[in-house]
């Protein structure tokens, strides 16, 4: 497993410093960004996945792109075999509801290193398409772009201070100047705003969906990554989020779209 600071604010899990992989690249990891100051989910997302373990432990989000296809962070689950990833589909409760599918194929992007910045998004093939309705990937993400992080992540701030919740939590917030996040690629990468110096990723979000309405409807501009400050309590600086919009080829490419 290759350390990476990943203090995403959305998905369940233990916790770990902020220059450490929140979401590690194994399904075993027990460290995964959270949503700090966020609130339960106002409404049922039919792509958020929750990415877990054979047992039924969450481990990391992800969002569901095609019916047979889920984009989520390297680091999630670099290192790891399709067998040890099952997905719970458009539920808002990570422990039941949905639907359950496994995992077929894990496809890391190959500019993924685990130290520097780029290339943390991956995708998972599951076993069979699923039901639930697919997002689409935006078209842009400026800065000052409105939009809502979702996750089953630490809602604390302070490192393993609290458990994971098993409601699904939200946060409106939106995409900042890349200035304002350290050791960004502003190419590949999006710096996302901490609302009131105290909202935002924390430990067991990693790669969960950072998403925007169009037209009254949700679609996918990032993916939780990691803090975007030195500091190991979440959501005391902006966090750092894989630009789906910037990755969109390579997913159209190895998903068939």
């Amino acid at each position: 497993m290759k350390a990476r600071s990943l203090i995403m604010g959305l998905i369940a899990g233990a916790a770990c410093a902020a220059t450490s992989v929140l979401g590690a690249g194994s399904a075993s990891a027990d460290v995964n960004p959270f949503i700090v100051g966020g609130g339960d989910a106002d409404q049922t997302y039919s792509f958020m996945v929750s990415l877990q373990s054979p047992s039924g432990d969450h481990f990391c989000g992800g969002s569901l792109v095609k019916a047979d296809w889920v984009v989520t962070a390297a680091h999630c689950v670099e290192g790891s075999s399709p067998g040890d990833v099952k997905a719970r589909i458009g539920t808002t409760d990570r422990t039941q509801g949905g639907e359950e599918a496994d995992a077929s194929k894990i496809i890391v992007h190959p500019d993924y290193n685990g130290s520097g910045p780029g290339g943390d998004i991956a995708l998972v093939q599951l076993s069979a398409p699923v039901k639930a309705a697919t997002v689409p990937l935006g078209t842009a993400a400026d800065a000052g772009t409105k939009s809502r992080l979702i996750g089953w992540g630490q809602t604390c701030p302070e490192r393993g201070g609290c458990e994971a919740p098993v409601t699904l939590q939200q946060l409106d917030t939106q995409v900042v100047d890349a200035g304002k996040c350290q050791g960004i690629d502003g190419s590949v990468e999006l710096c996302t705003d901490n609302p009131d110096g105290d909202k935002g990723a924390c430990y067991g979000d990693s790669g969960g969906p950072q998403v925007v309405q169009a037209d009254g409807k949700w679609q996918l501009i990032g993916v939780t990554s990691r803090s975007g400050n030195s500091d190991s309590s979440c959501a005391t600086g902006p966090s750092i989020y894989t630009s789906a919009v910037a990755y969109t080829p390579w997913i159209s490419e190895n998903t068939g779209s």
